[in-house]
């Protein structure tokens, strides 16, 4: 379960990570009482996903008529598929720096894992490897101060920031083991006025230790459409791309999306329909594609348990009622096959049984379509 950023502050907070100032709000004039109280701030919008200063969802007000102005134009907009409803007002930072740390578990060492750079503000997969510092944690042992002042020298740091930095990495440990976290970040670390504040927070718990944490607020995670489908059963990503995929089996989705991006084309989600899926889930599921308006809708089952006439009895019955106004592929292999095929031919609909075939068509429609 995700923290959204003022209550993963919070629990930095609490364990004596500094904040700057700060206050949730949710109307124009709360944000306009928030820079009357704590002068310029950043308002953030308080929503579950990374990069929200690249899509607009991270602005500056220096004035209370400004504040209500920009809150105003926020509250409501729509930013990677979630609808802002809150934010979180921070007194605005005179930044000289920024640092990256975070803790997580390294499923394949089974022990966490420690990174910390000096090139933070950026998401961390766009960091070099070599800028970044790794360290396992002996689980027996966990985090001494002996530890925190290893990566501190290991990233360059002097002085008070290399005091500051120790202590934080031992207190960031604390907070990954008593929350039982399987992420704890802070990106950017901020340096104000020779200090670290964090400017930033995500605080990610293990959902099978939920009921030993009666303290954190529980958070509705997935977006409106991500939502929608996981009620219908099936298990849905949003992408930011522009081709809508459909496919069953996890394994399955994830090559249709690498077939997608290999003849060059944008995925615009990861949907696995599941084995065995009856004709209302999937046809339900197909027609929430439908309404995302993709450039082209991309259906690739190899039927085992799934059956092949049941794919196409949905496929047929989303096209009869709502309509398919989109380029359709259709890759149709496996039990029932050859009567999933004939009721779609008798549609209009051609199905190819070989994936990159109907891959490469899907990438070609979309991009006519554009």
């Amino acid at each position: 379960m995700k923290q959204y950023e003022y209550m993963a502050k919070g629990v930095l907070a609490e364990h004596g990570i500094p904040i700057a100032p700060g206050r949730l709000v949710d109307s124009p004039e709360s944000a306009s009482q928030a820079v009357t109280e704590l002068g310029p701030v950043a308002l953030k919008a308080q929503v579950l996903v990374g990069g929200r200063g690249k899509a607009g969802g991270i602005r500056f007000a220096a004035t209370p008529e400004e504040g209500a102005k920009v809150a105003g134009d926020m509250l409501g907009m729509t930013l990677k598929g979630y609808r802002v409803e809150k934010l979180y007002a921070e007194q605005k930072l005179p930044i000289e720096n920024e640092l990256y740390v975070s803790i997580t578990t390294d499923r394949n060492t089974k022990k966490p894992l420690v990174m910390a750079s000096a090139f933070g503000g950026v998401e961390i997969e766009d960091v070099a490897n070599d800028k970044i510092v790794k360290r396992y944690v002996d689980p027996l042992v966990g985090v001494m101060p002996y530890f925190g002042r290893e990566m501190a020298q290991s990233l360059g740091l002097r002085d008070s920031l290399f005091k500051e930095f120790s202590d934080l990495v031992v207190r960031l440990y604390q907070i990954y083991r008593e929350k039982d976290a399987e992420l704890v970040e802070i990106n950017p670390l901020a340096v104000v006025s020779g200090h670290l504040v964090a400017a930033d927070a995500r605080l990610n718990i293990d959902d099978s230790a939920l009921y030993r944490h009666s303290e954190l607020s529980c958070v509705e995670e997935g977006s409106l459409l991500e939502q929608r489908v996981h009620e219908i059963g099936l298990a849905y990503v949003e992408l930011d791309g522009d081709i809508a995929i459909m496919a069953n089996g996890a394994g399955m989705a994830m090559a249709t999306i690498d077939a997608i991006e290999y003849f060059g084309g944008k995925p615009a989600n990861f949907l696995d329909a599941g084995g065995g899926a009856s004709v209302k889930p999937t046809a339900e599921a197909l027609g929430v594609l439908v309404s995302m308006k993709p450039k082209a809708i991309l259906v690739n089952i190899f039927g085992g348990i799934t059956r092949c006439d049941d794919v196409a009895k949905a496929i047929v019955q989303v096209k009869n009622t709502v309509g398919i106004p989109v380029p359709l592929v259709v890759r149709l292999v496996g039990t029932n096959e050859r009567e999933g095929v004939e009721l779609l031919n008798r549609e209009g609909i051609q199905a190819y049984s070989v994936m990159a075939d109907a891959a490469e068509q899907a990438v070609h429609m979309a991009k006519e379509a554009r």
